[in-house]
């Protein structure tokens, strides 16, 4: 018994040094735990008001604000193991190893992803634009992480890339506040131009809706196969662009015809030879 007894108290006085290790290294590592979240949070609220003084797009904010937090939470993870004496190179490794794995699977996604980055910090176009980007002319309905979503004119919606429109060009209508207006008219050959030209800036002149500076402008660009041709150019807001587009056209049309201008339909002069003469016609 006696040797049972030295034996115990052997082992105990082993263990009560590595029993306050351990609890000094548990209590540490909840310290740096609590110390680690308090950070986190701090950062958190720090890049949300950020985020807000800049402008960031809130799905962006969001979206990067939880991987803020992610990745933080990894971090401060590691280090507490890292306190408590586990080894966390292996762990390390095996992070990186599926982190890679993750990146070569998701290559189409993650440069969808890059891109919408891309498009919600520098805004190329926003919701409610109209754009003209991979063959797709509409408004934009939506602006997502990996995909943004137009709504075309004949009520479709297309769901396109980011990562397609950020390594693409874009055509914004929406973003300058005025855009200019180009007509096509087409009047007889042997018409007064001068006359033509006046009678034009004169019905453009009835439109409230169209500016006066720039002023309105018509062009002699060509001699069509059977036209004069003109181009009719002027300046409105964007919003007015089709009603104004729409509108004049049909009133030049009316006042060309008012002041007897002849607007001509496509027409061929055929002439008939005959090597051999031409045959009697018998009437």
């Amino acid at each position: 018994m006696e040797l049972d007894n030295l034996d115990f108290e052997g082992l105990l006085e082993n263990m009560v040094p590595l029993l306050l290790t351990a609890v000094k290294s548990i209590l540490i590592a909840l310290l740096v735990y609590f110390i680690g979240k308090w950070v986190i949070n701090f950062t958190l609220r720090a890049t949300d008001r950020i985020f807000i003084k800049y402008e960031v797009e809130p799905s962006l904010a969001s979206f990067l604000n939880s991987f803020l937090k992610g990745l933080l939470y990894i971090v401060l993870i590691l280090v507490v193991l890292s306190t408590l004496g586990v080894e966390v190179t292996a762990f390390i490794a095996v992070l990186g190893a599926a982190g890679l794995a993750v990146g070569l699977a998701l290559q189409g996604s993650l440069a969808n992803f890059a891109g919408g980055i891309l498009i919600l910090i520098f805004k190329p176009f926003k919701v409610g634009d109209t754009i003209e980007a991979q063959g797709t002319l509409g408004s934009v309905e939506k602006i997502a992480i990996l995909y943004t979503t137009v709504r075309n004119f004949d009520n479709k919606v297309v769901t396109i890339p980011n990562g397609a429109l950020a390594n693409n060009s874009i055509v914004n209508f929406s973003i300058k506040p005025t855009r200019r207006i180009d007509m096509a008219v087409g009047v007889a050959y042997g018409t007064d131009l001068k006359k033509t030209r006046q009678v034009i800036l004169d019905t453009l002149k009835k439109d409230e809706r169209i500016h006066g500076d720039p002023a309105p402008a018509v062009y002699f660009t060509n001699f069509g196969d059977n036209s004069l041709d003109l181009t009719v150019r002027c300046w409105a807001n964007a919003d007015d662009l089709w009603p104004v587009f729409w509108d004049n056209m049909e009133a030049i049309k009316e006042s060309l015809e008012e002041n007897a201008i002849e607007v001509p339909f496509p027409q061929r002069d055929v002439h008939h030879f005959f090597p051999e003469g031409k045959p009697e016609i018998k009437g």
